[in-house]
Formats: C-alpha cells, structure tokens, sequence
C-alpha cells in the first residue's frame, strides 16, 4: 500500500513533527540495502511498524572501506568501496512511499564537503529537509578518526557547511541561483555515558553545546539502558544552557551476545539487574524477551516523565520494537 505524502509535514522540524503530534510518539532507524540487494526487506520492516504511526525514519549513512578484490590474474588489489550506498535515494523513496518525513544522516567519516554539498542539493531538490549531522565512525583500516581529504573532521563543521548552504552559499562562495524555501533542519547526537573519545563528561558537554550554538535544533542520544543517566544528562544539558529537545534513543537487546557487544562498540554500560537476567537466559530468544521486557519499562518510565518521543535503534531488532510498540502505545 502507498500513502499520499503530507507535504506540510515533511517540511516541518522534527521538534515541531513531534509537538504536532499532542501524545507521546516515537521514530525509527533504518539502514540502506546492501549493495546489490533490493529495498523490499526495509520497506517490510517499516510496514511492520507502520500502525503504530511513526513520526520520522532516520536512514544510517556507511562510509566507504578499503577491501581487498581478487584479480584476474589472481593477484588482489585494494579497493575502496561502500557497502551500503544510497541513503539519499532511500530517504525519498520512504517519504514518498509512505508520507513519513525521512531524516538522512549526514557524516563526516569518509566524504568529501563537496560530496556533502551534492548530497545537500540533491536532498533539497527532494523535498527531504530534515538530517541528522553526526561525525561517523573512524574506518576500520584506522586507528583513529580522520576526516577525508578536504573533508570535515567535526559535526560541527558540517553544521556551518549546512547553515551557508541554507544562507544560499556553495561551499567556495559563490552565491546560488535561488535559497530553497525550506531550510534545511538538523539535529545532532548527545552520548548520556560520555563519547568514548572525550577526555571527560564536563568537555563532552562543551562540545556539545557547541553543536547545539551551531544551530542544531534537537539532539538525539546514544542508546542507554539505565533511565537514570538519561535524566541526569537532560538535567546536565540545561544547567549547560542547552535547551533544545534531547531525544532518548532506546535498542531493545536482541540476543545473548549483545551483553558483551554493546558495551564494547557502543562504550554503554548494562545495568546489573539487566545483565543478570540475561545471564540467566539459556537461548537467544529467551534473551529477547528479557530485552522487549526492560525496554518496555524503560519506555514506559520516559513517557511518564514527559518524554514527548523516543528514537528505537530498530536495527536488525524489528520485531523487538514491535511487540514495546504494542505494550506501550
């Protein structure tokens, strides 16, 4: 089934898209088809969750990687390549499907400002003017972060790249044709337990007040599993005079494994009495249903602190994310 886009709504900010909506609400995140693969699983996940009326979609953004191609003559050369390309393409092809507003991330981590500026003109030729600015994820063959040549090193680079582009100016100055009437919207991510690369809390803040004066209109945050330093951050964010909205992102736990994974990858801690649940689960699927369980009550907390949305890291966990959807909507 297609849905008739709502144009007044996709050219709205995501903190009006969820003030409109008068009730708690919530968004989802989505990632690209894999090279070569078709885009019917991510619109079957989306159509899982359809019922429930999302507010937006976030679509991730992968940088391209070094990978090494056997040759002909059975050498290997090393290549650069993205293993999920399409993000622009794939955002309109959600709005216009299903009349959902769509936010792309934008990243630093391997592209170009001019890259990122086409990326802006194609988006604004789509009607598409919400993104998510973030700096992304060092590659893999790295053993730190580093921008691409003539590249962004900061998110809050890419947000003054983002306002002259909404001033009508390219990226070497010169003046554009005609300034889009719907600005581009942005929002920026807030990590609750300190991004891992932060020498502590009080520089982490700083930073992100920075973003915040850059002209970000909302942050999201990094997924947590203990209510508590939520709270503690937004309380953090406003004593730092930050005073936009401050997303939660929620992931329900999906398996056994994650109980080591996620606080590896993402530098997130696991509640004691979570990771003795799960400890006690002998399969993966009893460990899903302790994750759809904690999270449930996680959400259901936040709503009743007045939290107006929450962000499900619905990645690879939709079916999770449909049974807290069902229990808390």
């Amino acid at each position: 089934m297609y849905f008739c886009v709502d144009s007044f709504e996709t050219t709205m900010t995501i903190p009006e898209i969820i003030e409109s909506k008068g009730k708690p609400c919530f968004s989802i995140e989505v990632l690209p088809p894999l090279k070569g693969k078709g885009i019917g699983q991510l619109f079957g996940n989306i159509d899982s969750l359809k019922e429930f009326d999302p507010a937006y979609v976030n679509i991730t953004t992968h940088r391209s990687e070094l990978v090494y191609k056997c040759t002909p003559d059975g050498l290997y050369q090393r290549v650069s390549e993205r293993a999920r390309p399409g993000t622009v393409a794939v955002a309109a092809a959600i709005q216009q499907r299903y009349g959902i507003p769509a936010v792309p991330h934008i990243i630093c981590s391997g592209f170009s400002k001019i890259e990122t500026e086409y990326a802006l003109i194609d988006l604004s030729f789509l009607g598409i003017t919400n993104l998510l600015l973030l700096r992304g994820d060092k590659a893999k063959h790295e053993a730190s972060f580093k921008p691409n040549d003539n590249g962004h090193g900061h998110a809050s680079e890419l947000a003054v790249q983002v306002n002259d582009f909404n001033r009508g100016l390219f990226l070497d100055g010169t003046e554009m044709g005609i300034v889009s009437e719907a600005p581009f919207s942005y929002g920026v991510a807030g990590y609750p337990e300190k991004h891992d690369e932060a020498p502590n809390a009080e520089m982490d803040m700083i930073w992100l007040k920075h973003k915040v004066d850059a002209g970000a209109d909302y942050i999201v945050t990094q997924m947590f599993f203990d209510n508590g330093k939520y709270f503690d951050f937004v309380d953090r964010c406003r004593k730092a005079g930050i005073n936009v909205p401050v997303i939660p992102g929620i992931k329900p736990i999906v398996n056994l494994r994650q109980l080591s994974v996620l606080p590896k990858v993402f530098h997130v801690d696991i509640p004691s009495a979570l990771a003795s649940a799960l400890m006690a689960c002998k399969t993966d699927e009893e460990a899903k249903a302790v994750g759809v369980e904690w999270c449930t009550t996680q959400v259901r907390e936040l709503y009743a602190a007045g939290v107006a949305s929450v962000h499900y890291y619905s990645l690879n966990a939709t079916n999770s994310v449909r049974k807290v959807l069902e229990n808390v909507m």
